[in-house]
């Protein structure tokens, strides 16, 4: 045979393998792009019911408004982040405020009563259920993401061409749940 198809087939045997890895890399990549955006939609529609909340509970519970302030001011800060870590640490404290305001309603009958308030903490619910899939889809996404970025040979391709890791989107810690028999 000819050297010059030995050099092609030896530069075949190192190309194609290192335009595989490439792509792998691109596609997992994109795919926890993917699961940013799902969770993106996800937090723009929580901090779209915010507002509406804070008035609701804003008419019963007045006195409440180092909550109240301390949810609006998370969500500014959550939607004016500039990175995603900044945004995800905003978003998980914004979280747990909600879920404080929206236990008021225990302490407020009135509050607990008003239909409008019923309605937005379904949807809140509703938003926070679907918050969950994107959220565990999106570290799942990452997961395999920062596996192929830490493994043999992607590592070579992922450090050649700059790849970066993502953040996870992780949430508060909760203790476990006890039960009393």
């Amino acid at each position: 045979m000819a050297p010059e198809i030995w050099a092609a087939m030896i530069g075949l045997a190192v190309l194609a393998p290192a335009v595989w890895l490439y792509n792998r890399l691109v596609a997992d990549r994109n795919l926890a792009r993917q699961g940013y955006a799902d969770i993106d939609v996800q937090l723009k529609r929580r901090a779209d019911l915010v507002p509406q909340l804070v008035e609701a509970v804003r008419a019963y519970a007045a006195h409440e408004k180092a909550l109240l302030t301390s949810v609006a001011e998370l969500r500014a800060a959550a939607i004016a982040a500039p990175k995603m870590v900044e945004r995800f640490q905003h978003e998980r404290l914004l979280g747990e405020r909600l879920q404080n305001l929206v236990l008021l309603q225990e302490n407020y009958p009135a509050l607990k009563a008003d239909a409008n308030f019923r309605d937005l903490s379904a949807k809140l619910v509703e938003v926070e259920d679907a918050l969950q899939y994107a959220r565990r889809f999106y570290n799942g996404a990452v997961q395999q993401y920062v596996t192929r970025l830490e493994s043999f040979p992607d590592n070579l391709m992922a450090t050649a061409f700059r790849f970066q890791p993502m953040p996870f989107f992780e949430t508060a810690d909760r203790a476990p749940v006890k039960v009393a028999l």
